[in-house]
């Protein structure tokens, strides 16, 4: 069988929900229209990458359930979709997680994985998670993670050992970062998996981000690039 996955990236209006959930909506429209089944969004991709604005007004912070992703929803029942939506994501503890929301093709939540390896000042703003991230479309196993997490082999190690085949990582790269080189072909080759990045373009408090989102093969070639234009899409058939 086949699988057809999407990187996708956009430049999020920092702090506007609305107006980036319009822009995640489009692109799953777009991505589905061309038979993609999963659509990978950066990091943070609901409000931007704004650990200090997301800090100062707990507004930002989603819900499971939020209503301000039903554009998206609406998106995924209309094109048999999944997106994994980046956003900050109450917890118990207060604080929000840096999370993904999977969105299932029916419009309900699918999974949701919260960010394990925080980094920097993160963990002054958000509560780390604990569990791994995983799901299932099409009888295929799918592995979560988030931006620094790629940095721990582990994480990706644990991901073939659970059976997974596609590992999706959702992240926001600045232009001197060398994860493009160093982690996310490396993950694919030592782990036999297909690595699925989706990333942000433009600025934010990362800095000034590159797109580049994403296809990996499982041999660490990369097989698809949504290049540095924003919005755009990195979309590959795999083999599974």
């Amino acid at each position: 069988m086949t699988v057809i996955v999407t990187g996708a990236q956009f430049t999020s209006v920092r702090g506007d929900i609305e107006a980036n959930v319009r822009a995640m909506a489009a692109l799953v429209r777009q991505a589905g229209g061309r038979g993609a089944r999963v659509v990978v969004f950066a990091e943070l991709a609901a409000t931007g990458y704004e650990p200090a604005l997301i800090h100062r007004d707990p507004s930002l912070w989603l819900t499971e359930d939020d209503a301000r992703l039903e554009p998206v929803r609406e998106a995924c029942r209309a094109t048999g979709a999944v997106a994994v939506v980046g956003g900050p994501v109450r917890t118990a503890t207060g604080r929000p997680a840096v999370t993904s929301l999977v969105i299932g093709p029916d419009g309900g939540l699918l999974a949701r994985y919260d960010k394990t390896h925080l980094h920097g000042w993160e963990n002054e703003v958000f509560a780390a998670g604990s569990a791994p991230g995983r799901f299932i479309l099409d009888g295929v196993r799918f592995a979560l993670a988030t931006c620094y997490d790629n940095r721990f082999p582990e994480i990706a190690e644990q991901a073939a050992a659970d059976g997974c085949q596609v590992y999706l990582a959702s992240s926001v790269l600045n232009t001197e970062n060398d994860s493009f080189e160093k982690v996310y072909p490396v993950r694919a080759r030592d782990n036999g998996l297909h690595v699925v990045l989706g990333n942000a373009v433009g600025a934010s408090e990362e800095g000034e981000c590159r797109g580049g989102s994403a296809v990996w093969a499982p041999d660490g070639t990369i097989i698809a690039d949504a290049g540095t234009a924003a919005p755009g899409l990195a979309l590959a058939e795999l083999p599974l």
